[in-house]
């Protein structure tokens, strides 16, 4: 879906699919020097990251393997709640394997902090974190983050993965959603 389609829902395009794929393929070619004679375990944080982490994959390489999980945070608004569920946990057991964390947006760093929790109990080789995007002026968890493709201000955006209320995902471009929509 393009932003033309939609102009009515949206204030304004943050980013065009174009300045995404750019950035993703630079992203991709600093992971694949990191990362250079590991085996990397990527994994994907549903439903968000099916974008990113299709379009990363893609751009690296190198070999790597896949998996999912899908956490939840949010419930139909625009804010998070504040409790943090695991609706999707992994199928590869993760001792001794160099994972990246595959985020589509980092806003508190609430549900990304648990997650990292969770993951190094499992005792990954390594353990480190890819984001599209992240909301720096959001964040009330400090959270390592070694990769990020964009850093956007405190606004309430969809496109590229990123939804309202199921709503988005399918747009090619990231912009910020006009008030109306979730008002």
């Amino acid at each position: 879906m393009d932003d033309t389609q939609i102009a009515g829902d949206l204030s304004r395009v943050l980013f065009t699919s174009e300045q995404i794929a750019e950035r993703m393929a630079e992203v991709a070619a600093q992971i694949d020097a990191d990362y250079r004679g590991k085996e990397l375990l990527l994994v994907g944080v549903l439903n968000g990251a099916v974008m990113v982490m299709a379009d990363l994959s893609r751009e690296l390489t190198s070999h790597c393997r896949m998996d999912w999980m899908a956490i939840s945070s949010y419930g139909s608004g625009t804010q998070s709640s504040g409790v943090v569920r695991i609706l999707k946990d992994l199928n590869t057991d993760i001792s001794g394997m160099h994972v990246l964390v595959v985020e589509d947006i980092i806003d508190t760093g609430l549900t990304l902090s648990y997650l990292i929790g969770n993951l190094m109990s499992r005792n990954p080789a390594s353990l480190k974190v890819m984001t599209a995007f992240r909301k720096p002026e959001a964040a009330r968890n400090a959270v390592d983050v070694a990769y990020v493709g964009f850093d956007i201000p405190s606004e309430f955006v969809v496109g590229y993965g990123l939804d309202y209320d199921g709503h988005y995902r399918n747009l090619t471009s990231v912009a910020t959603l006009a008030p109306h929509i979730y008002s």
